[in-house]
């Protein structure tokens, strides 16, 4: 309701600004005190004048430039428009009213006589009738025609502009479900592998690992679906994914976790961290030879910095590097922090390294 409203107002605005400027023009050669320029709003040809600009406007407007031009049907379309140029130039809507200014008084018109035919005796010769261009009318029907038509065509790209974003918001946010739903399944899994290597050795930690599971899935069914959530919950859920890792791994495995800096009130989008712990443990472990792991998260005002390193073992290079949870990963950062995160994955010196910024 309140962009109609604006959109008439800005209508009634410009007819305004289009009508005074025609009568300032008519009353530019009158006398101060000549109430002529008043008078003429209640003429013939001022009401002739502003039905046919009306006239032309809102057909255009409404009808010619949606059925025709905008449909593609443009050889029409121009000949609407070529049709209406001529009707414009033989009615010489501005000429008509230009009629009512008084006559100048160099052709030896009286000061105070009315428009009319000029006296006998003055009567200057004149050649063969020819009939005069309205060149204003037809600069007006220009002017008036083409704004006409910019308005709907303008109007149109917008809201198919409005339309292609829609579109592009729809599937990212699609195709950002799609890949929560891959990453939930994934981790899930492997955590229930740990659990059963703990169950089949019969391990005291079995109880407490499911209590941990318990926790991660809490985690991930209830915050997981926001796009951000508290970057406290994604910690603890991290921490008991090490946990895990550590009843399963025992001593082959050396951790070392650090966190520092404020996380309170600080937001994140859910697994996106476990997504690189969980790689780290995944490709970064080895039942025959002890491993080391570091992972560090530090939390300021404006910055998340997480970092993690893992030894590459023989015949894991290539997996460590076309993982669909990282790939995953790369296309959630696309989507949830454009242009504000920084990820760099290398394996220099047979490291798998991670290096992630966000703008918090």
């Amino acid at each position: 309701m309140r962009t109609r409203l604006i959109h008439i107002a800005g209508h009634v605005a410009g007819w305004l600004f289009f009508f005074s400027i025609v009568i300032g023009f008519f009353a530019n050669g009158l006398d101060s005190n000549d109430q002529s320029a008043w008078h003429m709003l209640y003429s013939p040809s001022f009401i002739v004048f502003g039905l046919v600009f009306l006239f032309l406007f809102y057909f255009n407007f409404f009808f010619v430039t949606p059925k025709l031009f905008l449909a593609k049907r443009y050889l029409l379309y121009a000949v609407v428009s070529v049709a209406l140029l001529v009707a414009v130039y033989f009615i010489q809507p501005f000429d008509r009213l230009m009629s009512l200014t008084p006559p100048p008084r160099e052709m030896g018109w009286p000061a105070d006589r009315k428009p009319g035919p000029p006296p006998p005796g003055n009567m200057p010769r004149m050649g063969p009738v020819r009939r005069q261009v309205d060149i204003n009318s037809i600069i007006m029907f220009v002017t008036i025609w083409s704004l006409s038509t910019a308005i709907p065509v303008a109007r149109r790209w917008r809201t198919a502009e409005q339309r292609v974003l829609q579109a592009e918001a729809d599937r990212a946010n699609a195709e950002l479900s799609i890949l929560k739903s891959q990453v939930n399944p994934h981790f899930l899994f492997n955590t229930l592998n740990n659990i059963y290597s703990l169950a089949v050795t019969k391990n005291d930690n079995t109880g407490p690992a499911i209590m941990k599971l318990s926790n991660i899935m809490r985690y991930v069914t209830d915050e997981v679906q926001a796009d951000f959530v508290p970057l406290d919950s994604e910690i603890s859920c991290m921490n008991d994914f090490i946990d895990l890792q550590r009843m399963r791994l025992g001593e082959k495995m050396q951790v070392n976790l650090s966190v520092t800096g404020t996380t309170i009130d600080k937001k994140i989008s859910p697994l996106i961290l476990m997504t690189f712990t969980e790689n780290v443990f995944k490709y970064g472990v080895s039942s025959h030879e002890s491993s080391a792991i570091t992972i560090k998260l530090k939390a300021d005002e404006h910055n998340i910095t997480f970092f993690c390193q893992n030894r590459i073992f023989e015949g894991r290079k290539q997996e460590t590097r076309k993982g669909t949870g990282i790939l995953n990963a790369r296309k959630r950062l696309e989507h949830l922090y454009p242009n504000k995160h920084f990820l760099d994955i290398n394996t220099a010196n047979n490291l798998f390294t991670v290096q992630l910024n966000l703008q918090a």
